[in-house]
């Protein structure tokens, strides 16, 4: 029997190659099959230490409450704090076990500040409004920033944010775009008017934290800066939209990374009173002692816009270093400047490997500044021989309308920038000047044509990236505050 099946199968097996189609097919599967294989193994040799790096998917939390379930009423008069902190009390147990969502139901929730724990996902419905009580004796009164020294606006403890959290892990604050309010005109007023005796606090402020993330919600009107991640890892902030008065509404800077590492930026719209993001490391000796760089950051696919301050600025609190930053796909509206690289004699530190790719300018005062005498300082201990280093920053596919001054570069010949590449940048200027684009103490290349024309510190090159005039004037200056 076992026989009789061989000879069938010699049998079969030249019948069945014998059609032709049949055959190229056959080959055509197990050569694709084997591609496959192939390219399947070189990318796991090649991307496998990447995809354990990747950032953890947020949990669905094996529990849930409502802040009504702890006695809270959304009416905008009741002081709902103690509801609050009955609720992160009770999540708080559940920490082992995967942790619990709050859910904020529509309404106006009015609270003073309170603490988050880890494992915990905080949702804000949609017309959910925290409102922060605006009562300045309401609000904890915390150590400064070990960064900072002292706190940034006065000496000593500094106010807290409505909300807080610190070493903490697992944290997602997000929601159908659910708000919250910090109520921050009475802050605003009393700081103009001198009447505060400590630091205003942030919005919302996580330190010492990870695997934190912001979601589809609205934060408005923050007494101070608006979401302050301060030593913090693996953050990841998208769909915000982040607003406050564009005139009179100090320091309510957007999103203000400090010191933090791993972080995405992304589809978020910010309008505010001052930076709508700006990356920070420390304040002078302080931040060089603290030695916490911020590093790694990726902010991409925004609108932002800043009357008063920057779209996106770097600085001016870099003392413990910020490098591997990329911002791409940004469209910056109606401000005073677009991209701004800020820092002064005594920063110390270095701010390096940073990419701008894909940039909008819409009628925009001054386009790309980097400036470096910032001299705005902690106290007198500072180090004014202490010099931050500023290299390896480039500028590619950046366009707009309505810009004054396309780019202003003011390095010094204790700070010089180096290594500073622009490529395929056109910009429609407002401002008919000879010396429209500044520079001083700048090293640096053009790639291809750019308009308009560059200053005479850069070196050009052809689009191949080929020398075509080397510069002689690197340590010259035009820079020109008068227009």
């Amino acid at each position: 029997m076992l026989h009789q099946q061989r000879l069938d199968f010699r049998r079969w097996v030249p019948m069945f190659f014998t059609n032709h189609q049949t055959l190229l097919i056959i080959l055509w599967v197990v050569g694709f099959a084997s591609v496959f294989v192939w390219q399947r193994n070189i990318a796991d040799g090649l991307f496998s230490s990447r995809r354990a790096a990747a950032r953890p998917v947020p949990k669905l939390r094996p529990m849930a409450f409502n802040i009504t379930d702890f006695g809270a009423l959304g009416d905008g008069v009741t002081d709902n704090t103690a509801a609050f902190e009955r609720a992160v009390w009770a999540i708080a147990k559940f920490r082992s076990r995967g942790g619990a969502q709050l859910t904020v139901p529509a309404g106006k929730w009015l609270t003073a500040p309170f603490n988050l724990t880890s494992h915990m996902t905080l949702f804000l419905a949609e017309d959910a409004v925290i409102l922060g009580i605006d009562d300045e004796k309401r609000w904890p009164l915390m150590p400064p920033l070990p960064s900072y020294g002292y706190g940034r606006e006065h000496p000593g403890p500094r106010y807290g944010s409505l909300i807080h959290g610190q070493n903490l892990k697992d944290v997602v604050i997000t929601g159908h775009n659910g708000t919250i309010d910090g109520q921050g005109k009475t802050w605003w007023k009393k700081y103009r008017q001198k009447l505060l005796n400590h630091t205003r606090g942030p919005l919302v402020q996580i330190m010492w934290s990870s695997d934190i993330v912001f979601s589809n919600i609205t934060l408005r009107n923050s007494p101070f800066w608006t979401l302050h991640p301060y030593d913090c890892k693996n953050v990841t902030i998208q769909n915000l939209t982040i607003l406050a008065p564009i005139l009179e509404a100090p320091n309510t800077d957007g999103i203000d990374p400090d010191s933090c590492e791993d972080m995405v930026i992304e589809d978020c719209y910010i309008s505010v009173g001052d930076d709508a993001i700006a990356i920070k490391s420390g304040w002078d000796q302080y931040g060089i002692a603290y030695g916490r760089p911020s590093l790694n950051i990726l902010i991409r696919n925004l609108v932002v816009r800043s009357m008063v301050s920057a779209g996106i600025s770097i600085g001016s609190e870099m003392s413990g270093g910020i490098s591997n930053v990329t911002v791409e796909n940004v469209l910056v509206w109606s401000s005073r400047r677009a991209v701004r690289i800020k820092t002064a004699p005594g920063r110390g530190g270095y701010v390096r490997q940073i990419r701008y790719r894909n940039l909008t300018f819409d009628n925009v005062r001054v386009g790309i500044v980097i400036k470096t005498d910032y001299n705005e300082h902690p106290d007198e201990g500072y180090d004014p021989k202490c010099l931050p280093s500023l290299e390896d920053i480039s500028f590619t596919s950046i366009h707009g309308q309505g810009v004054r001054v396309p780019a202003r570069i003011h390095g010094s010949e204790e700070i010089p920038v180096r290594n500073v590449t622009f490529r395929d940048m056109s910009v429609g200027i407002t401002y008919k000047k000879k010396h429209i684009f500044q520079c001083g103490f700048v090293q640096g290349r053009v790639i291809g044509t750019i308009f308009p024309a560059p200053c005479e510190n850069l070196d050009l090159y052809d689009e191949q990236g080929r020398l075509v005039r080397r510069s002689s004037s690197q340590n010259t200056t035009d820079i020109d505050y008068d227009f």
